[in-house]
């Protein structure tokens, strides 16, 4: 008892039951560390390990086989989907090309926005709400709970599966606006949930292809609800409890997990989808894992021809979420935002300024943000207190409706950035809030159908 790990845990309310490491009081996972010593794992950067270490440690690195063998996959392509920093740039563009082509992290997007001086700070504003006045006229409130999804609404499901009444209706709303927009086929009556016309005109069922998957319950209900047949999993994290099991014991369905960031997936290599029609779908595809998704699925999209062996998507539905995660090098439509005035600096601001609309109590919808306007003259006076550069202090006491507000609106802009980018390569396609804020501030849903092959 007395050869343990001297850590106090507070929530046991124990010390650590591990084994000290030798001529020290803690074990490896306790060990105070020293900011210089400890470098991140070039295989799989979640983790840390000491310099002086590094080169054991790169032999038995847990993901070391799996990056071995994903490498030999023939959809495997490093960074195919990541974007270019200056992929848009033209003789006009506002935006430097020199800087380092690293994530901008939410601290050094803050002290950015902090540096600024008062009347520059204001004016990103006024400019934040005349881009949005431009360009967000039409994104309605769109909350779906189709028919088909009843069972799980009224939890006539396997009682195994987990049940979250939020996450149920999130996922139920997803699906009911794929049905509402045409790329899903009700199947309440229909005998084996077949896609009626699609069934019969193109003798294929579309594939699913699941972006962000998690444990795979969005395609869970996809499964139960809608009969689909072919499902791919797209998720480069290990998950237990997994929707898999169930959906394995499906007979009619084949499941498929890639186990692979979407940045370095080429999905028209997939050889078990190539000549299929597909669906993507996400949910809750956090920052910049909307654009690798849309670049994935629609950068190669014009040149595959109708009857070729590629893949083709037919619809997709992406429910976009922690925007202040978003990275220039990365966002899909950089030409868009160029041509409506926004710089790379201000693009990383307004990410920052959408963790706003999160922090808020969502007792009420504030979502709609129609009858925003911020009045700096009268926050001026009341905050800045003299001081000539209390940008700070004002961002810290704007009331917190404004700064919700103007977290929502900043969130709108940049998913009409991507969906102005998913027309340009000839979709229908909506925006559209497809729950209310009051059960999640992370409300948007990118909805679109290919018209050409329906």
């Amino acid at each position: 008892m007395e050869n343990r790990c001297k850590f106090w845990l507070p929530k046991k309310n124990r010390f650590c039951a591990n084994a000290p490491l030798n001529n020290s009081l803690f074990c490896g996972n306790h060990t105070p560390r020293k900011n210089d010593q400890w470098i991140p794992c070039p295989i799989d950067p979640s983790h840390s390990v000491l310099q002086e270490n590094l080169e054991g440690h790169l032999k038995r690195c847990p993901l070391l086989k799996q990056v071995q063998s994903l490498s030999t996959q023939p959809f495997y392509q490093k960074g195919i989907n990541a974007g270019k920093e200056d992929e848009q740039e033209e003789q006009e563009t506002l935006i430097p090309t020199s800087g380092s082509f690293d994530n901008v992290t939410s601290e050094m997007k803050r002290n950015a926005v902090y540096n600024l001086n008062i009347p520059e700070f204001f004016e990103l504003i006024r400019k934040m709400e005349s881009v949005h006045a431009q360009i967000c006229k039409d994104i309605k409130d769109s909350f779906k709970i189709p028919e088909a999804c009843g069972m799980w609404m009224k939890r006539e499901v396997d009682r195994k599966l987990p049940f979250q009444e939020k996450h149920v209706t999130q996922q139920a709303s997803i699906l009911g606006n794929l049905e509402e927009f045409g790329v899903l086929e009700n199947s309440v009556g229909k005998e084996h949930c077949e896609f009626g016309e699609l069934a019969q005109s193109s003798n294929v069922f579309p594939a699913v292809v699941e972006f962000g998957a998690g444990r795979g319950y969005l395609t869970q209900m996809l499964a139960d609800c809608y009969g689909i047949r072919r499902v791919f999993l797209v998720e480069r994290k290990s998950y237990k409890l997994k929707a898999d099991r169930s959906l394995r014991q499906k007979e009619s369905l084949i499941l498929e997990r890639l186990r692979i960031d979407i940045e370095d997936l080429n999905l028209n290599a997939v050889q078990p989808l190539q000549g299929l029609p597909y669906i993507a779908i996400g949910k809750h595809l956090c920052g910049t894992a909307t654009d690798l998704t849309l670049r994935c699925c629609l950068a190669n999209q014009r040149n595959v021809e109708r009857c070729g062996g590629n893949c083709y998507l037919r619809g997709l539905a992406i429910a976009t979420c922690c925007h202040h995660l978003c990275q220039w090098k990365h966002y899909i439509n950089k030409k868009y935002l160029t041509r409506l005035g926004i710089t790379k600096e201000e693009f990383h601001a307004m990410t920052w300024f959408t963790s706003w609309a999160v922090d808020a109590d969502h007792g009420s919808d504030l979502s709609d943000v129609s009858d925003f306007k911020l009045h700096p003259e009268s926050i001026e006076k009341e905050e800045c207190t003299g001081d000539a550069n209390r940008v700070e202090s004002i961002a810290r006491n704007m009331k917190a409706i404004d700064r919700a507000k103007l977290g929502f609106m900043c969130k709108q802009i940049i998913d009409m950035g991507r969906l102005m980018w998913v027309k340009e390569h000839g979709l229908e396609t909506q925006l559209v809030k497809y729950v209310p804020s009051t059960i999640s501030p992370e409300n948007h849903l990118l909805v679109a159908r290919n018209v050409i092959h329906f």
